[in-house]
């Protein structure tokens, strides 16, 4: 059987981790930003996770990266 494709865009955003999660970056950090608080912009630039209703679609884009 041949090999399984991985999706170009996802291996560039999406990060697998040891536990099975997948590590990825929050969205709201391009443009836009003088409207939103220096909290909130604190708080967007760190990493969150994939939620368990995206990973079954995550785990078609990346087949050998996820558990």
């Amino acid at each position: 059987m041949p090999k399984m494709k991985t999706k170009s865009s996802a291996k560039k955003r999406f990060f697998p981790i040891k536990s099975g999660k997948i590590k990825r970056r929050k969205c709201g950090l391009r443009h836009g930003m003088k409207n939103q608080g220096t909290t909130q912009k604190r708080n967007l630039g760190h990493t969150g996770y994939v939620d368990d209703a995206s990973m079954k679609a995550m785990k078609v884009m990346l087949p050998y990266g996820t558990k």
